[in-house]
């Protein structure tokens, strides 16, 4: 029998915070916003590692939590089933129902997220999901069933059932197809669009939930290749704009794949807003290490707390050297810039001091926090 080196094992996790989530659950003992009469309905737009943040963030919050989630993925396990199966992309909502769990130590729930080196780098909830699928005949039934098995605490939703492919176009004008390239593109996209052989349609219950929210969160997460693909489904726009609920865009710390490479802050949100979120962000959290100031001492901003930071604009960034990070920056300029357009700029140190990719729970926490009891002071007038 083959031996597993320690780069070999046979059963891997996926990376994931769910460690972190888990103590800051047990810390806090659940008790969340003790001055609201109901819990808030929230709905995460995402996928990807991202997406699932958020989930649990809000899970800590006692908010009662949707996911919408792109179906633009084509790389790794997922591409593999859906060019040899021909199913619909398990992965980013394999991950969503994982942070969905009732109980993250649960023998079955750790199952759902093993990845199997020793079959072409499978994770069992992908093949769940797609052998479910493929039985019931029923994409949504194949999620339903998993909600169930893992106890979900939430509903995990398709932003479409049509299958769709991602394009892309840099910022130097080459245009790159499919999901899996353009998220590694060595210079950052200008824009993103769907192709499918039929018109795409949107997913009727994820636009209801969509509808019923009273807090919309955008990632974290990769933005041209899972939030902004959800965007790009006719209807997902009309919904968060017939919503009462307010819209939380929660920018990115870093980029390790090159899609966003060199993009601010700002040139994240004017990403958002050239694919028809214009008007329809109401706050904006950003991570800074320090407080910011401007370059102008005299300036005064009333509504965040923010400073400078060198930028660069993307006809200046380079390309991005293979396994290179690179922080999302944010200026006092750049932040009251995008108060100019409308949302609060909330700026707060959320990285992890030991991974700084990874939001620190308990920081993310008192943010998102802050955004609650904002959207809640908002829905009562």
């Amino acid at each position: 029998m083959a031996e597993f080196t320690p780069r070999d094992v046979p059963f891997a996790y996926d990376p994931a915070a769910t460690a972190a989530f888990a103590r800051l659950r047990s810390e806090v003992g659940d008790k969340a916003l003790h001055d609201t009469a109901a819990p808030v309905k929230a709905v995460v737009i995402g996928g990807g590692t991202g997406a699932p943040v958020s989930i649990r963030t809000l899970l800590s919050l006692e908010a009662e939590v949707s996911a919408v989630v792109a179906m633009a993925d084509d790389g790794g396990s997922t591409g593999i089933l859906r060019e040899e199966a021909g199913v619909l992309p398990p992965g980013d909502i394999r991950k969503c129902l994982a942070a969905m769990a009732a109980d993250a130590s649960d023998p079955l729930t750790r199952a759902f997220k093993y990845r199997f080196s020793f079959a072409r780098n499978h994770t069992l909830g992908n093949l769940m999901l797609s052998a479910l699928e493929d039985a019931t005949g029923s994409f949504p039934e194949a999620i339903a069933i998993c909600e169930r098995l893992l106890g979900a605490r939430g509903h995990v939703y398709p932003s479409t059932l049509d299958k769709v492919q991602l394009s892309a176009e840099t910022c130097d004008g080459v245009v790159l197809e499919g999901q899996a390239k353009a998220c590694k593109s060595t210079t950052a996209l200008h824009r993103v669009w769907l192709e499918s052989d039929t018109p795409v349609r949107a997913y009727g219950p994820a636009l209801d939930a969509i509808r019923a929210a009273d807090l919309i969160v955008l990632g974290p997460g990769s933005l041209f290749t899972s939030i902004i693909p959800n965007l790009l489904v006719p209807g997902v726009i009309d919904a968060i704009r017939e919503s009462s609920g307010v819209v939380a865009f929660v920018c990115s710390l870093a980029d390790m794949q090159g899609e966003t490479w060199g993009l601010s802050a700002r040139e994240h949100f004017e990403a958002l807003m050239r694919h028809g979120m214009d008007g329809l962000v109401d706050y904006v959290l950003v991570h800074s290490p320090e407080a910011l100031r401007p370059a102008n001492r005299a300036d005064r901003m009333a509504r965040a707390v923010c400073g400078d930071v060198p930028q660069a604009g993307p006809s200046a960034v380079p390309a991005r050297p293979s396994d290179a990070i690179r922080p999302v920056r944010i200026s006092y300029e750049d932040a009251f810039a995008i108060q100019q357009a409308g949302p609060v700029v909330l700026v707060r140190n959320l990285v992890d001091p030991l991974r700084p990719t990874w939001h620190d729970a308990s920081a993310l926490r008192e943010a998102m926090r802050t955004v609650v009891r904002l959207s809640r002071l908002r829905l009562r007038k």
